[in-house]
């Protein structure tokens, strides 16, 4: 078969016919067809600084201009910053035991910015068990956030089991709020979401609850005593 793309005389009477596109058409597309297939090939081979990892950076700054170098120092601090960002907000996960001979290193130097939540509890008391489990559920939750536990008596000697549950929140060694005892936490009823909010009231987590949980049980209390006690004007009635 003749070679549509060759100068014949054959090949002008066909495209005078129509039936072969001009020749200028077919010029332009086996340029663009060409050039597209140096980009699939450039693409192919040669990666730019943004698709390179940190160490293909430094094994290819060689190869780099005055200007590259500018642009990749930039990206690479970019890179580094999001790097730390991800290592701090997946940095716990768990909640830490510790004792007395922890407490410095573990709060007051847990670091720049980092959360500290405390629950000083005793083995034996219902309502530390469920807290405990409670923030183990958050710890995982809120992993920017150190969740810490201890016996109390190991952290503050003769300190009262009245006040227990007790929580601390420390933010860079200081005090931002504190829960001392069962009436604080109402009881064994305590959920995960109302412990999660009040933490949160301190500044320490941020959460996505809409409104305090313990509002909406508070809510469905007084409308239920309101449908249980009789309006004045029906009580009036009933003793005529």
């Amino acid at each position: 078969m003749q070679d549509p793309n060759k100068d014949t005389e054959w090949n002008d009477i066909l495209r005078k016919k129509g039936i072969l596109p001009p020749k200028e058409n077919l010029e332009e597309q086996e340029r663009a067809k060409e050039e597209e297939q140096f980009a699939i090939l450039q693409k192919s081979l040669v990666k730019t600084y943004e698709d390179m990892t940190l160490e293909e950076l430094e094994e290819n700054e060689d190869e780099f201009n005055e200007e590259d170098e500018r642009a990749i120092e930039m990206y690479r601090q970019q890179r580094l910053a999001e790097m730390k960002a991800a290592q701090m907000k997946n940095k716990f996960g768990e909640v830490l035991e510790i004792s007395g001979e922890d407490y410095v290193q573990e709060v007051t130097k847990a670091g720049k910015g980092i959360w500290v939540v405390l629950h000083l509890y005793k083995q034996g008391i219902p309502l530390c068990a469920l807290i405990n489990q409670h923030m183990s559920g958050l710890a995982k939750k809120f992993r920017d956030v150190k969740f810490i536990k201890a016996i109390s008596t190991t952290c503050i000697p003769n300190y009262p089991d009245k006040n227990l549950p007790t929580i601390f929140v420390y933010l860079e060694g200081d005090i931002k709020a504190q829960f001392i005892g069962p009436l604080v936490f109402g009881g064994m009823n305590l959920t995960r979401d109302e412990l999660e909010w009040k933490i949160s009231e301190s500044g320490a987590i941020k959460t996505d609850l809409e409104e305090n949980p313990r509002k909406q049980i508070q809510d469905q209390l007084m409308s239920s005593i309101r449908a249980c006690v009789p309006a004045r004007g029906e009580s009036d009635s009933e003793d005529d």
